[in-house]
């Protein structure tokens, strides 16, 4: 995320996923990257904006085996709880059902 460094993630929580190590010769894994990255970098300053540090949760880009970009959400359980519960207020509080 901008603004960071590059220890922001390394503070204790696991971004790497198992897929992680994937890669198909011929595929533009940086393209994908990208767009998740940016896609990343807005939802970790909403993410500040709410009062959610980036050590306990965060939105990581990455990529799928054919190269599309792919945010992943990595967060301590107690926080990203309460992320539900800040979207689950801006829903209405009806979990999202309509």
């Amino acid at each position: 995320m901008t603004g960071f460094g590059d220890d922001w993630l390394s503070d204790g929580l696991d971004t790497t996923g198992a897929e992680s190590s994937l890669w198909v010769s011929g595929v533009d894994y940086i393209a994908g990257w990208r767009g998740a990255r940016e896609a990343a970098d807005r939802l970790n300053r909403a993410f500040l904006g709410v009062g959610l540090e980036p050590s306990a949760v965060r939105a990581v880009a990455s990529t799928n085996e054919h190269g599309r970009g792919v945010v992943r959400l990595a967060g301590w359980p107690d926080d990203v709880d309460r992320l539900s519960q800040l979207l689950e207020a801006l829903a209405g509080g009806d979990g999202g059902a309509r």
